[in-house]
């Protein structure tokens, strides 16, 4: 089992200028402490279920760059980039720039888009239709994999165009940074994984995620894809403390005890959660700590992590 850190709140203090030097050493920790994968959000105002609209908020990428530069070993990625947000041909130059800096540490963490807020307050077309939504995500796919690994790329698609379109240096990682596609949609997105995916991340219970593990295991067998090509990787929300009382006190504090969507747990209780996404699949047990709790970060690398070297 590997772990990874996902950062989708900004919330770091009084002064938002602050903040990146904040998550750059969060970052840094985390490598340190043997987490293999760091991600940040790609969406430019807060979503609903981790914070207020008006939270300030950094652009994913350019902070990838940042990332890229300060660390040596943990993946970084984006979880996951709308395929509206950029053009699909200056992502994957964007890309294989980080992949560069990083040295062959990037995962191209991608999705068909939903924060139809976010879309209308920067001007983007939201195609209410799922499918339009991911048949797009398939074919920006296309278009970054030509881009990636063809000396020129030429593709006038339904959605995109590019002609004898030049990207150089290619990335470091051959033959292409692994494409992680997030969400669970079990007709559209689901399918879309076992077609052009590298990775899958799915939100949820362990019940949830194994269910979602089967349908990605069916879509495979339809595509004759092998199922077990695709890394399997969960996202859940966490709030650790050292007993049942000082967990209480701080769900108290965060204004949290009637729940969030995630786990308020004791450290051993957090090894138990693990130990069912182990059991059902997954490899990678990606978790955000709960407003950045300091203590949720150093209990789960002290005393959870470890239970499972």
């Amino acid at each position: 089992m590997k772990f990874g850190i996902h950062n989708p709140s900004w919330l770091y203090g009084a002064n938002p200028h602050d903040m990146f030097e904040a998550v750059k050493q969060k970052a840094q920790w985390a490598e340190q402490k043997g987490f293999t994968w760091f991600s940040v959000m790609d969406h430019l105002i807060q979503i609903p279920g981790v914070g207020a609209p008006e939270e300030p908020f950094m652009e994913g990428w350019t902070v990838l760059a940042a990332l890229a530069a300060v660390t040596s070993k943990i993946r970084l990625a984006t979880l996951v980039s709308s395929v509206a947000y950029r053009n699909p041909a200056l992502l994957a130059k964007m890309a294989a720039g980080i992949d560069i800096i990083s040295h062959g540490r990037l995962t191209f963490g991608i999705g068909g888009g939903w924060y139809v807020d976010e879309y209308k307050q920067y001007g983007w077309t939201f195609p209410e239709k799922p499918a339009i939504r991911i048949a797009q995500m398939e074919e920006a796919i296309r278009l970054v994999k030509m881009m990636w690994t063809e000396p020129r790329a030429t593709l006038h698609g339904k959605y995109f165009s590019v002609e004898n379109a030049l990207l150089e240096p290619k990335p470091v990682q051959k033959p292409h940074p692994p494409i992680m596609i997030g969400g669970s949609g079990e007709q559209l997105t689901l399918r879309a994984v076992a077609r052009v995916g590298d990775l899958c991340n799915i939100f949820g219970d362990p019940p949830m995620v194994k269910s979602k593990f089967d349908v990605l295991r069916r879509h495979c067998e339809k595509e004759k894809r092998d199922f077990d090509t695709i890394e399997r990787t969960n996202l859940t929300s966490l709030l650790l403390a050292r007993d049942e009382a000082a967990l209480k006190t701080k769900q108290e504090r965060y204004g949290i005890a009637g729940g969030f969507r995630g786990y308020a747990l004791t450290a051993p209780q957090a090894i138990d959660l693990v130990s069912q996404y182990q059991g059902i699949g997954s490899q990678i047990f990606i978790f955000s700590a709960y407003r950045n709790d300091r203590e949720t970060l150093d209990l789960f690398a002290d005393e959870v992590m470890p239970q499972f070297a």
